[in-house]
């Protein structure tokens, strides 16, 4: 058993508390992790607030890491202790009928547990003052060390700098991924972003590698727009700036509407007005951001008879274990960026200054 920090999310709607917790070693087809880096994600401030319907309490968040293997349980043939890795949410056991199917990237395989805040044995191997500590989304790199089942880890290039490529772990692989493998946009495409967090950003970037010809960036923060340029943004617009919808002025300002659009942020509104600026006969929509349970969307069937393919992405589509370590290659030889994502830099004692940070825009 490994002694080490975490922060510990003992309710919902506290801030994280960093605890000594007990790390149980891995079981068979389990592999333990020292983190070396982690970011936060909406997602983890979305179950924090008490809003996410699988959230358990008290639990290890995180779910946007990298470290090297400590040690690896019976059975686990894919990595080795010293292994530099990246820890995955979806999973990828190349068994189950997801897995090979080439359309999806869901793996079902530990699904359950993973939801209940479980190892696939339906145990924990967090403990902290006594008590058992739920994990999270089958990764919880909010701890020094981690448990992760084998099929939720992706070994990656070692000279891959680990404060950089854990954001490989969930925003930038989602949307870059849902431009590439989701949409499929073209060359000379038009298409326009709502939301430009880390998400949206990724996003823009995906389209200008797609060769789009214009890409527009919509938020509500004209903060964001220079970041959003800096990307790829041809243009940048401010729905609050006009007295007609958005999707109205989108329509006007592309002769028709655009060819692609992605919803990042989880805004069942903007859901509808992501796909309502899509062109006639062919504009496809793309829901990357994840609304709040038991929200539901809306539109006139019309805006799908005419033409237009409402889609989703989780992940952006990438088969987690042999997608992964090619894109941190493809970092590695710039033709991604990962950097320029980086906006702070902090110890992990100040992990919820982190999520302060980030419910400013900043």
């Amino acid at each position: 058993v490994i002694k080490c920090k975490a922060a510990v999310a003992w309710e919902a709607g506290k801030p994280l508390s960093i605890e000594e917790v007990e790390v149980a070693p891995p079981k068979a087809h389990e592999v333990r992790i020292k983190i070396v880096a982690t970011a936060v994600c909406h997602t983890d401030a979305y179950t924090l607030s008490g809003a996410d319907p699988e959230g358990c309490f008290p639990v290890i968040l995180g779910h946007e890491g990298a470290g090297i293997v400590e040690s690896v349980g019976e059975g686990v043939t894919k990595v080795k202790p010293g292994d530099t890795v990246i820890p995955l949410y979806i999973p990828q056991c190349g068994e189950c009928k997801f897995c090979k199917n080439p359309k999806t990237n869901l793996c079902q395989k530990i699904r359950v547990t993973q939801g209940k805040g479980l190892m696939p044995d339906g145990t924990s191997r967090f403990t902290c003052k006594g008590k058992q500590i739920y994990h999270f989304m089958g990764t919880s790199t909010f701890s020094e060390y981690t448990v992760v089942a084998d099929i939720s880890v992706a070994k990656i290039d070692a000279a891959a700098p680990l404060d950089k490529v854990c954001l490989l772990g969930c925003g930038i692989s989602t949307g870059y991924g849902a431009v590439i493998n989701t949409a499929k946009v073209e060359h000379g495409s038009t298409c326009a972003v709502f939301g430009l967090g880390g998400v949206g950003l990724a996003v823009i970037m995906g389209c200008k590698v797609a060769g789009a010809s214009r890409i527009i960036g919509i938020d509500i923060n004209k903060d964001k727009f220079a970041k959003a340029k800096e990307f790829g943004a041809t243009e940048c617009i401010n729905p609050q700036d006009f007295k007609k919808p958005i999707q109205e002025v989108l329509v006007e300002m592309t002769d028709g509407g655009v060819d692609y659009s992605f919803e990042c942020i989880g805004n069942v509104g903007v859901m509808r007005a992501a796909l309502e600026a899509c062109h006639k006969g062919w504009g496809v929509s793309v829901i990357v951001g994840v609304a709040a349970s038991g929200q539901e969307i809306s539109t006139r069937p019309f805006q799908l008879v005419t033409g237009r393919t409402w889609k989703g992405t989780a992940f952006g589509g990438w088969k987690s274990v042999d997608s992964v370590p090619k894109l941190v290659t493809d970092y590695m030889s710039k033709k991604i960026k990962v950097d320029e994502f980086v906006t702070h830099n902090l110890p992990f004692d100040k992990v919820n200054e982190a999520f302060e940070l980030m419910h400013s825009g900043k």
